[in-house]
């Protein structure tokens, strides 16, 4: 497979920028995952495409609105019956092809259509409520649990993917606009490009 180039190599700038008086409040990175997949379950299908979720991927996921983060995958609900589920190897889409049939569900794979950018650190609730209309508090927002939300026209699927982490799918044609904004939310509190 031909590796594509990043849509944030233009706008890239690896390094420390912004107010450092208090330290780096966030480091940011693209991550570059092998298989980003959409499931979509038909109206009383849900439990069948959870199953397969779990056969296929390994991930156990409520049926509802939270998620399960892993080193090699990651999976969330994100609406009634639709599930994002994150892989670090290619062909994910083709193993639930295998695993679910037309009467179950849609299965989409999202892998070139998007782009992984990761912010973390002490401040990336902060940084992320500025830009996002959500409540990004441990409470409301748990480790594993994902959200899909809009910053002005850019649509973004955000996972909190460790206690102070997040990961964020936008669009890839977005996906420049989206870091440029993220920098300059992020330069207030330091921010570090990895």
């Amino acid at each position: 497979m031909v590796e594509q180039e990043s849509p944030l190599k233009p706008a890239w700038r690896p390094g420390s920028h912004g107010n450092f008086a208090a330290h780096v409040g966030v480091y940011l990175s693209e991550t570059a995952p092998g298989s980003i997949v959409q499931l979509a379950a038909w109206p009383g299908k849900e439990k069948t495409v959870l199953q397969a979720i779990k056969t296929v991927a390994g991930l156990t996921l409520p049926d509802g609105a939270g998620g399960a983060p892993g080193e090699a995958r990651a999976g969330f609900g994100f609406a009634p019956g639709k599930f994002l589920v994150i892989d670090e190897q290619e062909g994910l889409a083709e193993r639930f092809l295998s695993a679910l049939d037309i009467e179950t569900g849609t299965i989409t794979d999202l892998s070139h259509g998007r782009t992984a950018i990761r912010i973390a650190g002490p401040k990336a609730e902060w940084v992320l409520s500025k830009l996002f209309a959500i409540d990004f508090c441990p409470t409301a927002f748990p480790i594993g649990a994902g959200r899909s939300t809009m910053h002005h026209e850019i649509f973004a699927q955000i996972q909190r993917s460790a206690p102070t982490q997040f990961d964020i799918y936008v669009f890839r044609s977005f996906a420049r606009s989206f870091w440029k904004s993220l920098c300059r939310a992020s330069e207030e509190v330091g921010y570090e490009v990895q």
